[in-house]
């Protein structure tokens, strides 16, 4: 039985106008920053991609603020690198996906061409085949998206309800295990469809539901 690649997340550190370049024309495109990087990869020979030069990463003066979300230090502001945050199949390198990032740029900004020359056919199978995966991860996000509970999660029904169970359904410690990771992986917030609300109402839900088994 053929199973997918194992998806890992990869921090790309680079300069603030490099990661709003290619965030904006993500957005313009209607897909994630990792669905632009993996265009490149999968049609452009890795020789290709190599020979590009690295955008590289932020000068020692080029930073970003945010305000740490958990931990000790929860509610502290913390100066970071820029960087982005994409999710994709395991055993790429960053500066090579820095690169196939810069060459997306390049071509939406008419500063490169590409020139087809004759030789073995592009992989359509495949290229289908992702487009679909695509589709589906969408879908599948828009299902499993809920809406926060004004007031938090209190009882163990709320909680059962922030990980998609149904209404008297009691499901057993690994069949909430398993939704939980599920759940997470899609709206931790540094991945692409993350959201920080949902996420710690996650955490609220499993919190409460481990006090009360």
């Amino acid at each position: 039985m053929q199973t997918s690649a194992r998806k890992v997340s990869y921090t790309i550190p680079c300069s603030s106008a490099f990661r709003d370049a290619v965030e904006a024309l993500a957005a313009r495109r209607k897909v994630n920053v990792a669905d632009v990087a993996r265009s490149v990869l999968l049609v452009f020979p890795a020789a290709l991609v190599a020979a590009f030069p690295d955008p590289g990463e932020p000068l020692a003066d080029d930073r970003e603020s945010i305000v740490l979300k958990s931990g000790s230090a929860e509610g502290r502001p913390w100066r970071r690198k820029p960087r982005v945050q994409i999710r994709m199949a395991a055993g790429f390198d960053i500066p090579a996906m820095r690169r196939a990032l810069g060459i997306a740029l390049a071509l939406a900004r008419n500063e490169a061409v590409v020139r087809l020359e004759t030789g073995a056919p592009p992989n359509t199978r495949e290229l289908g085949r992702m487009r679909d995966e695509i589709e589906q991860l969408r879908s599948l996000v828009g299902m499993l998206s809920f809406d926060p509970l004004p007031q938090g999660v209190k009882t163990a029904d709320e909680a059962l309800h922030v990980l998609g169970f149904p209404p008297g359904e009691r499901p057993d410690a690994a069949a909430m295990r398993a939704r939980f990771r599920t759940l997470a992986t899609i709206h931790h917030p540094d991945g692409p469809y993350g959201n920080h609300m949902r996420m710690s109402q996650l955490n609220s839900a499993m919190e409460i539901l481990r006090r009360g088994a």
